[in-house]
Parts: C-alpha cells; structure tokens; sequence
C-alpha cells in the first residue's frame, strides 16, 4: 500500500462514519480554539499593560509615601511616620538630573455647574503634570504656572466631565462648584480614556495647593518624577531615596521606576498567559481520547476491512499506518478547524474592544496546532495496534 491509498482508505471510513468523525473533529478544534483565544486573551493583557505604562514615557518615577522592601510592581506600602509634603516636593526637584515634578493630592469629591452635578475624582497638581503624563489638552489652556504653594481657583475638566456639565456649552470661562470651592474653568482635556487604572475623562485638575486646603490634607498622595536622560534613572532614584531618608530621619518612601513596574506586570501576565494555554490543552486531552474511543469503536467495526487488507497482502506495519492515518487526519482537520474559528474569534474580539491588543502569540498558534497532531497520533496508536493484531482469517469471519 502506498501513502497515497493508506489517505485514501481513512477518506473514505470518514465518508462511512461521518457524524463520528464529525464529533472528534469538533473536540479537537474546541481544544484549539480555546488555547488560540485564552493565550491571545493573556497575551493581549501583557501588551495593554505594557502599552499603558509607555504611554507615560520612559523616565519617570514615582515617589509614593511608605516604605516597602519588594522591588517592582505596585507594591503595598507599610505606614510610615511622615507624609510627604511639598517642602519633600520642592527639595527633589533641586536634584541633579531632575527635569520637572508634578505632586499629586487626590480625593473624590461632588462636582456641579447650575442644577448638574456628580461625583469624580479630583487631582490636585502642578501645571507639570500634563508633561510628565504625556496628556493632552483639548481646548483652552491648563492650570497657570506659579509658585507650587499658590492655589488659584481654576479647574481643568475631562472630557466627559464637561460633556455633562456643560451640555452644548463651551465650558472654558465658565464657574463651577468642587466641593465647597468656586473655580473658573480654564481647560478642557482632549479624550483620553483609561490609563493607569483611572478614567482621566472623568476627573477634574485644580492646583495642587488648593486641592490640599479643599481635601482638608498636608499629606502628598504621589510625587511623578521627570529625568533629564534614562541613562541617570537609577542615579536618580537613590538620590530622591536619600533626600528623603535625610529629611524625615528615616528611610519611609518607595521609588519606583517605570521599567520595573513593566518588568513585574510582564512576568505575571506571561505566567497567565502560560497557566490559561495549559487550562486549554487539557480540553486537547480529552480531545485526544475521543479520538482514542472512536477508533477503538472502528476496529471493532472494521474488522472484515481489516482481513480483507489482510488477505490481499497488507502487513500487520501497513494495517497499523492506515488507522494511526485516520487518528492523525481526524486531529489535523480539527486542529486547523479550530485554528480558523480561534484566529476569528480573536479579529471578533478586536472589533468589539479596539483598545484592548489581543493577539495570540505564535508559539500558542504553533504549538496548538502541534500537540492537536500529536495527540491524534498519540492516542490512536492504541486502536492502530489492536487492528493490526488482529488474526487475519478471524476478521474475515467477522470475529
């Protein structure tokens, strides 16, 4: 028997067996399909993540009150025995290789304009602050520059803040309450979205002196911190760590950089990303012994075909490569049926949520489509076996 009639014998007990086949087929390409789209859904985390944090530059640092010994991440902070304070705010940014700061203070609070009102998150900063996050500004103008203790009562609002503030209003010019202060909106922030956890269209910017007296706090939430060159990132760092440990008389803050909030979020999403992909190869397992079962339900079935190839001269090797052919054929269409329906999924996923870059990556596509052929092969070499030890003329009597 050549390769050519071993194809052809397997065409046609699928042609004999359809619905069978049809059911193998359908287990290994959900098998598929769930490893393509999990992987891409891991994978797609990573990039938003990674994207997320690019966004902002390359660097930053971020000085946050506490002080913890993990290195990465967004770590938990213990409490500490000082806050920081914009006297700590003005100190760093008298360092060598510091280009700007922005000091942040936030709290929630109601804003309203006329019978409208809500509330939002409201961010206390510097006029720095738009540079060192990369944000843009949609029209009018942003908070005033000045000394960092003066408190102007201006506001720059989100996007949909001043949509529903201010239906079919130009807000710029206008006066609006945040709490129990007045502030003449100056600004209006260009549509943004979500970045770093928080939706900046809803939020509102007001001078971070101001914000401090109106959150009734002396105490700083974040200080974002602008190098000159990424090449002095770390120089930089150990300075605003020392700084700080000089002037509270304790090391109680965490520095932390850019890349290395990347480099934790990187590692715990590829681990996601590797957990969902094993999840999913479990479903080829069983995949594999549906596959198992129906050809051990063929030879049983088959066993007059067997003691016909038998009789006209087919070796116990060639039996074993005919149904070991149909193992492999069934778990290849089904690997590349499930590689189709995944790989579309993945484009439906794209199109429903454009911001969020999910993307299988190719050793998932690969190795999918790998391990569906190895599992075919695998699991039908048992029946394979069975039928080609079968006694020739008692399979012709169908025994």
């Amino acid at each position: 028997m050549t390769a050519r009639d071993v194809v052809e014998f397997a065409l046609r007990a699928f042609r004999g067996h359809r619905l069978r086949a049809a059911l193998s087929l359908l287990g290994v390409a959900v098998g598929v399909a769930a490893v393509v789209l999990l992987t891409a859904l891991g994978n797609g985390a990573r990039r938003y993540v990674t994207d997320q944090f690019a966004s902002i530059g390359s660097n930053l640092l971020i000085v946050m009150p506490g002080k913890t010994e993990t290195t990465g991440g967004l770590p938990f902070t213990a409490a500490t025995t000082r806050d920081l304070t914009l006297a700590d705010a003005e100190a760093v940014a008298r360092l060598p290789g510091v280009e700007r700061i922005a000091p942040i203070a936030m709290a929630t609070e109601t804003v309203a304009h006329e019978e409208r009102r809500r509330q939002v998150a409201v961010v206390g900063t510097t006029p720095e602050f738009l540079t060192v996050r990369h944000l843009t500004l949609g029209r009018g103008s942003f908070l005033p520059p000045g000394e960092l203790r003066r408190g102007v009562a201006v506001v720059v609002v989100g996007n949909a803040v001043a949509r529903e503030l201010f239906p079919g209003v130009d807000p710029v010019g206008k006066v609006m309450r945040i709490g129990d202060m007045r502030a003449r909106v100056v600004g209006v922030m260009a549509p943004m979205g979500e970045q770093l956890g928080m939706n900046l269209d809803e939020t509102v910017t007001i001078p971070v002196a101001r914000a401090m007296r109106l959150f009734n706090r002396a105490s700083l939430f974040r200080i974002m911190i602008e190098v000159r060159a990424h090449a002095d990132l770390e120089t930089v760092r150990r300075d605003v760590v020392r700084l700080l440990a000089a002037r509270h008389r304790e090391e109680d803050v965490t520095v932390i950089t850019q890349e290395a909030v990347m480099s934790s979020f990187g590692s715990i999403l590829q681990a996601l990303t590797l957990a969902l992909a094993g999840i999913a190869a479990i479903s080829l397992t069983v995949a594999g012994l549906g596959i198992m079962n129906v050809m051990l339900v063929a030879v049983s079935e088959r066993t007059v075909e067997v003691g016909l190839l038998r009789a006209v001269g087919a070796g116990q090797r060639q039996v074993q490569a005919v149904f070991l052919a149909e193992a492999a054929l069934l778990a290849t269409a089904g690997g590349v049926a499930g590689l189709g329906v995944g790989l579309l999924a993945v484009l439906a996923l794209r199109a429903a949520v454009p911001v969020f870059p999910a993307e299988p990556p190719l050793w998932a596509v690969v190795s999918s489509l790998g391990v569906s052929v190895v599992v075919g092969v695998v699991f039908g070499l048992l029946p394979a076996r069975r039928a080609a030890r079968l006694d020739p003329v008692a399979a012709l009597g169908g025994h």
